[in-house]
C-alpha cells in the first residue's frame, strides 16, 4: 500500500480529523503502545533522531508521553490530560513542537517512520488509512521553516 503525501505550503489552512475510535479499538491499549514503539524506534534511528533526547532513559520518557497522546487521540482513555496545559490535544502538540525548527524533510522523515510502521502492522487497511490521513494533514502544522528564495538567483 502506498500512502499519499502532498506538500506543506506556508500559511496553508490545514483541515483533518482526528482517527476514528476504531483504530485504538482494533489495536487496544497494548497494541498502541507496540505500534507507537515500533514507530519511536525507527524515529531514533532516522535523520531526524536530533530533535530527541539522545540519552535512551530520556527518550523512553518521551516515547512513553507521545504514545499517551495517541493513546487518548485515537479515542482510548484520558491518559494525557494532565500534560494539556488548557489546551486541547492538537493545539497542544503544535505549541510543543515550535520550540523546534521542523522544514518539510524533516516532516517527510517523520511520515517516512509512520509509513513503514503502518506497513507493518496487520489491522483492517482502511483504519490504517484513516489514520494515516490524520498524521500526513496534522504533521504540516508542525512545520514552521519554509526555504526562501535567495534575492541573487533572478539576477543569474
Amino acid at each position: 500500500m502506498s500512502y499519499e503525501i502532498t506538500p506543506t505550503i506556508e500559511s496553508e489552512n490545514v483541515e483533518f480529523n482526528n482517527p476514528v475510535q476504531a483504530f485504538y479499538e482494533a489495536l487496544g491499549y497494548e497494541g498502541m503502545m507496540d505500534l507507537m514503539n515500533r514507530f519511536y524506534d525507527k524515529v531514533f534511528e532516522s535523520e531526524i533522531a536530533t530533535f530527541f533526547p539522545q540519552d535512551e532513559q530520556e527518550f523512553e520518557e518521551v516515547k512513553h508521553k507521545n504514545t499517551l497522546f495517541f493513546i487518548q487521540l485515537c479515542g482510548g482513555p484520558k491518559i494525557y490530560d494532565e500534560h494539556l496545559q488548557d489546551k486541547g490535544l492538537n493545539e497542544h502538540m503544535i505549541k510543543i513542537h515550535e520550540d523546534f525548527t521542523i522544514n518539510e524533510k524533516s516532516r517527510l522523515e517523520w511520515l517516512g517512520c509512520m509509513q513503514e510502521t503502518l506497513e507493518e502492522t496487520d489491522m483492517d487497511q482502511a483504519l490504517k488509512d484513516n489514520f494515516w490521513e490524520y498524521v500526513e494533514r496534522f504533521s504540516k502544522l508542525t512545520v514552521n521553516t519554509f526555504p526562501q528564495e535567495c534575492r541573487y538567483v533572478s539576477s543569474l
